[in-house]
């Protein structure tokens, strides 16, 4: 009996000095470190929004695009429409997607298309974001830049932009930011 509340007295107090490190642990914040760093948002001359761009954590800085843009078409105000149904599998010639995180703020990030399709979609997998603009850069160097406003937008399958003449999009540059945790974006070009 003496062994058996030896051992009950010693997990009672293993627990009790556990049990503190095991609550702190609860509330430590996670902070992602990495090669991202914060820098201005640069704009090239002629672009059509005129507002002060925001700093930036630069995502995927290892990205190399192919064509610089050297005309921007008419700017285009983005009107969100979810689309009630999403194209199939073997209709979509390319997708990419960026995870965001809160803590990172405003963040740019630089999706490699290289694909020639008829519409682009934009997807809130996860989360909700707030976004300011986007470029879409053709591969004749066309760029079109497409104004968020900086609105929010939760969960959802949205249109953003159709070319029906169908056109290569070389990138697409997007700034936008996490309005949670975390959240996910991603670009869906249809043949």
């Amino acid at each position: 009996m003496k062994k058996f509340l030896s051992v009950l007295l010693l997990m009672l107090v293993s627990f009790g000095i556990l049990a503190p490190s095991l609550a702190d642990a609860a509330r430590v914040k996670v902070v992602r470190r990495g090669p991202h760093r914060r820098t201005v948002v640069v704009v090239h001359r002629g672009h059509p929004i005129r507002r002060a761009m925001h700093p930036v954590v630069f995502r995927r800085p290892g990205v190399a695009v192919r064509v610089a843009p050297v005309r921007f078409l008419p700017l285009v105000v983005w009107a969100p429409v979810v689309v009630a149904t999403r194209p199939a599998g073997d209709a979509m010639v390319w997708q990419d997607a960026e995870t965001l995180f809160e803590e990172e703020d405003w963040a740019e990030t630089v999706f490699n298309s290289d694909q020639r399709g008829t519409k682009l979609y934009l997807e809130v997998v996860k989360g909700k974001v707030q976004f300011d603009f986007a470029e879409v850069v053709f591969e004749n160097g066309d760029c079109q830049v497409v104004d968020f406003a900086e609105k929010p937008h939760g969960e959802g399958f949205y249109s953003l932009l159709d070319f029906a003449d169908g056109r290569k999009v070389d990138h697409v540059r997007l700034i936008a930011r996490s309005k949670a945790e975390e959240s996910r974006v991603a670009l869906i070009l249809q043949k």
